[in-house]
């Protein structure tokens, strides 16, 4: 029984790091293409009204998925990349587009976190009294 759970252990970390893998490639993709400024991302940066920003929103991509990676930071580049695709989400949806492709991305970062770092979700389940309340 104890190698069992060894295996489902063993196989989690290599679920999370396959997805951090994957998800590491898109965001530093995305991150260069808007920092390489090519015509493309000129084109939809200008529809979406973010005329001059593409920079700043690469770089902030760039640092947000290098947090990510790192296991020791991975829980602000969660934060940061929660922030960077819930601004996708609402621009498509400002936009009447659809947004079901960023919102898959944000459920994997959350998901992926959560194989690494389980304990990222345990203050929903702890049930502890607060003892720095003063009256």
């Amino acid at each position: 029984m104890g190698n069992e759970t060894n295996a489902i252990s063993k196989g989690r970390k290599i679920t999370a790091w396959i997805l951090v893998g994957l998800l590491g490639t898109l965001f530093l993709m995305s991150g260069s293409m808007k920092l390489m400024g090519g015509v493309e991302a000129n084109t939809m940066f200008a529809k979406y009204g973010l005329d001059g920003k593409q920079m700043l929103i690469g770089m902030g991509e760039i640092i947000a998925i290098t947090l990510f990676i790192i296991p020791k930071t991975s829980s602000l580049g969660v934060l940061l990349l929660s922030a960077h695709m819930g601004g996708a989400i609402a621009t498509h949806m400002e936009h009447g587009e659809m947004y079901i492709g960023q919102s898959i991305i944000l459920l994997l970062v959350w998901v992926a976190n959560w194989l690494r770092n389980p304990e990222m979700l345990a203050s929903f389940t702890k049930k502890e009294a607060r003892t720095d309340v003063t009256p």
